[in-house]
């Protein structure tokens, strides 16, 4: 049986690959026409074969790299739309990048519309071959037999409707820990097993069952999870030791940070000078009320600073001097320009001011207001624990969560950042951020009331 099971795993690794690849020829071929029938005798020098194989390459690779950044090759994971859309950002960098480089190769600005018509061909390449390639991976690999097994967290089955997974997961069942660990025969005939919100020991006896039987299994952790990823192995007293610090980054780790941090912000604020002038005017002349709008927020070890925006609000937006989180376009109190340069991230960006004054980073966990961070962390003691590093403009929760994430799904989003710092990851969280500027459900408002009735509910599930 383990057998049989390996060779279908095999399988399916060697016909995805397959699929990867055809996608990476398809679109590496319009471009390498454009190259040898137009922008290649253009160049300063005059390339030949190995210069050539070299463009094609870096074109290569520049796609897979974003590809991989916006998963733009899982599709058995996204709908159609969405494999599209990540593969279309995917292609418009690329093309983008490659039009910078022909500007020093050719050391003069080029014609870009044979760049921009490869562009729409690779659209269309990707639109037929997205459609093809899910008609022949669920053609080769039909849904899984699928089990929930759930604790306080439930929703599962929802989660896997909602987001075009029906074709991968067949969820059979769905039942709590309790009348799973009564009777674990229940997961033999399964193919994947989704574990959600179990507690570790019940976790653990259901998990073993599974790795002894060859099941698949996809957990959502618990935050005791999330804490051990920062662990570094060690042997003392002839034992193998797990050691776990608080967040303690190389220095050079930090060193290279901060040097990226201000030489990224200050290129950008001058080259969004326009910007800045034409929203400030816009946002003056809406209502005579001030052009920025600064509020205190908590960074690292909980030193407090003035973040700064462009103003959205009315002026008189918390008279009451009661802190609350915004409900995104319901919320009456974001003015008529405000919700135009929020739909824009225009509003976030004096934040590159904040960034190089150092009070904050280009990636880390967004800052929360101090009142917000109390309230939070009543029913979230682990709340804090996202102070461990400087906060940022951008962040792991921001490029895999929404803006109506719950608290808790952040937290834990935040703390897998901060147990494996690197600037490789810094760098791909910065490239993923570019994909929310489009989505819109990232700017989607948390409804009045779901902060502290979701956080007790997710309380419960650390109990």
């Amino acid at each position: 049986m383990y057998e049989q099971q390996t060779i279908n795993t095999f399988k399916h690794e060697i016909g995805l690959r397959l699929l990867k690849l055809v996608n990476l020829l398809l679109m590496v071929v319009p471009f390498a026409v454009s190259w040898f029938l137009y922008y290649d005798g253009l160049t300063a020098v005059r390339y030949y074969w190995k210069g050539d194989v070299a463009i094609i390459v870096f074109f290569a690779l520049l796609y897979f790299y974003f590809g991989k950044t916006y998963d733009a090759f899982l599709i058995s994971h996204f709908r159609t739309t969405d494999i599209v859309s990540s593969q279309a950002l995917s292609l418009f960098l690329s093309d983008g990048l490659f039009y910078a480089v022909m500007f020093f190769l050719a050391k003069r600005l080029v014609n870009p519309m044979p760049l921009i018509l490869v562009f729409a061909d690779q659209v269309a390449i990707s639109m037929v071959w997205t459609t093809i390639a899910q008609w022949i991976y669920f053609k080769w690999f039909p849904a899984k037999k699928s089990i929930i097994v759930y604790d306080v967290r439930k929703g599962m089955r929802e989660l896997i409707d909602k987001y075009g997974l029906s074709k991968k997961f067949d969820v059979r069942k769905t039942m709590s820990a309790e009348e799973c660990l009564a009777d674990l025969s229940v997961i033999d005939e399964m193919d994947v097993v989704f574990l959600s919100g179990i507690h570790s020991h019940d976790r653990n006896v259901i998990l073993k069952y599974c790795l002894y039987r060859n099941k698949q299994v996809y957990m959502i952790p618990r935050i005791g999870d999330v804490l051990m990823r920062s662990a570094r192995t060690m042997h003392m007293f002839n034992l193998p030791i797990l050691r776990v610090n608080r967040y303690s980054p190389n220095p050079l780790y930090l060193v290279i940070k901060r040097c990226f941090d201000i030489v990224f912000s200050l290129v950008a604020l001058i080259l969004l000078i326009p910007v800045f002038i034409v929203t400030a005017i816009a946002v003056k002349t809406s209502d005579k009320g001030p052009v920025f709008y600064k509020q205190l927020r908590l960074t690292k070890n909980g030193k407090r600073f003035y973040i700064h925006k462009f103003r959205s609000m009315r002026v008189d937006a918390e008279g009451d001097g009661v802190a609350r989180l915004s409900s995104g376009d319901s919320d009456s109190r974001v003015t008529p320009v405000g919700r135009v340069i929020r739909k824009l991230r225009i509003d976030e960006l004096p934040q590159l001011i904040d960034v190089l004054a150092g009070n904050l980073s280009l990636v880390g966990p967004r800052p929360e207001r101090p009142e917000i961070a109390e309230e939070y962390m009543k029913s979230m003691p682990e709340f804090q624990l996202r102070l461990q590093c400087k906060a940022g403009l951008t962040g792991y929760a921001q490029v895999y969560g929404k803006y109506n994430t719950t608290p808790y799904d952040k937290l834990h989003m935040d703390l897998m950042y901060i147990a494996n710092p690197s600037i490789i990851e810094d760098i791909r969280i910065c490239f993923a951020t570019i994909k929310i500027l489009f989505t819109p459900d990232s700017t989607e408002g948390i409804a009045e009331g779901q902060t502290t009735a979701m956080d007790n509910r997710q309380k419960q599930q650390e109990g």
